[in-house]
């Protein structure tokens, strides 16, 4: 039920809403500045905003403040973890992260444009609650299951994330596009009309709502402290220990090494392009001005419906030629797709493109997490094993977010974005190659 809760913010608000409501609400307040309206501007002109007197683009600003959070996510899960797993305190750190994010997403009912370094605050805040939240929720699993019941568990979670995300995004669409069943007007985001329905704000507030009020089903069934554990000395680095232990025991097993090289590089771009592909897409794809939003909204849900499609059919495919063979084929179609996509300018290619995303999202994803697991030495410390891999997933979407707005800033055009994702996906691919089918060690 905590996946049906929290994924809210990543549909809602990291992919679907909000990208566009920032996109448009950030061209009115440029418009405005310079004595235009937002039907004035050019098409490809660069949006510049203004934080701290400092005159960005604002999809360069915007991937700059998902890597900072990011970056904060990367020095906090470890640290945090150490301190949750050696004085019993997951329940309190999850709730807390959990409360935080979703108090940040209902804030962004104040966003205004004007004054963007309070908005982005919100959006800052709101990422770091998230992942972090997600830290401790997934070290409940060994908990409350045996492991037998691990896979299946995970997986039906998976399924009510799905579910819950979709159907509240469905939701917020009605109330936004049918006149009937709300009052009020919102600004349609790629347009410059006022349509009549629930304005867009609010569903930043229903996200907040979801997320705290569902989650407290899980609150009332998790177990708090099960092995009684209290403060030792020296609990706050012991995160940070368990990961430079880790490190050295890499050196140990070549297969493991080289792997965790490449999904440094691949899942960097499958990360950036969750992030990033609705800032892209309503800044470089020609909608039609009668379709106003609807058309990306669509695009959007077309990929969540193929991701969870694609992660079945990748782990039967996986199942017939291994698990690094269908890794090569998911991120060789990933750089054909960054390819494809510097040259997309109509919605008809982009929904095709989008198809192809969603098929290769899912299953690479999860595909990526079980080649991890099998690949592990013979260990019981698996737990500092995948706080390792989820440190290094963050501190590559730190880069990959980073880059991602950088090449936009030296070459003043997103469309070269797509290039540096790319050059992940390629390294990554390149890294895979070497990676030894069955070796294991270097004994």
């Amino acid at each position: 039920m905590y996946d049906w809760a929290n994924s809210v913010y990543n549909l809602v608000i990291s992919s679907a809403i909000f990208p566009i409501f920032y996109d448009y609400q950030t061209k009115k307040e440029y418009a405005r500045s310079i004595g235009k309206t937002v039907g004035d501007l050019q098409e490809g002109e660069t949006i510049l905003v203004d934080f701290f007197g400092w005159k960005l683009s604002s999809s360069v600003l915007f991937s700059f403040v998902l890597s900072a959070s990011f970056l904060v996510v990367s020095f906090l899960s470890p640290l945090l973890s150490g301190v949750a797993d050696y004085t019993g305190s997951k329940k309190k750190f999850l709730r807390f992260f959990c409360y935080m994010g979703a108090l940040a997403c209902m804030s962004l009912f104040f966003f205004d444009a004007a004054h963007i370094e309070w908005g982005l605050l919100s959006v800052f805040l709101a990422s770091i609650g998230y992942w972090n939240s997600l830290v401790f929720y997934n070290s409940f699993l060994p908990e409350i299951a045996e492991p037998e019941d691990h896979d299946r568990i995970s997986a039906r979670g998976f399924t009510m994330g799905y579910l819950g995300s979709m159907l509240l995004l469905i939701t917020c669409l009605l109330l936004m596009m049918v006149p009937q069943l709300t009052m009020g007007y919102f600004d349609d985001p790629l347009t410059t009309d006022k349509v009549e329905g629930l304005p867009a704000k609010y569903c930043f507030v229903l996200v907040g709502i979801w997320w705290v009020g569902f989650s407290q089903l899980t609150y009332r069934v998790i177990p708090n402290n099960v092995y009684g554990k209290k403060p030792e000395p020296g609990y706050l680095w012991r995160g940070f220990r368990e990961l430079k232990l880790v490190f050295g025991e890499f050196k140990e097993t070549v297969r493991l090494k080289r792997y965790l090289i490449s999904f440094f590089f691949f899942n960097t771009g499958v990360q950036t392009v969750m992030l990033m592909a609705t800032i892209f897409a309503n800044k470089e794809i020609d909608w039609p001005e009668s379709s106003g939003s609807t058309g990306l909204i669509i695009a959007i849900l077309l990929i969540q419906i193929l991701g969870a499609v694609g992660a079945f059919i990748m782990s039967r495919v996986s199942g017939l030629i291994g698990n690094l063979k269908t890794l090569l084929i998911s991120v060789g179609i990933w750089v054909v797709i960054c390819a494809v996509a510097f040259f997309i300018t109509k919605p008809t290619g982009f929904y095709l493109l989008a198809a192809s995303v969603g098929l290769v999202m899912g299953g690479i994803q999860s595909i990526a997490r079980s080649t991890y697991s099998k690949f592990l030495p013979d260990t019981t410390d698996h737990a500092s094993y995948f706080s390792f891999y989820d440190a290094s997933e963050k501190i590559g979407i730190v880069i990959g977010t980073l880059f991602f707005g950088l090449m936009e800033l030296w070459t003043g055009s997103i469309r070269y974005s797509i290039v540096a994702v790319g050059f992940f996906f390629m390294v990554g691919f390149i890294a895979l190659m070497f990676v030894p089918k069955n070796e294991r060690s270097l004994n």
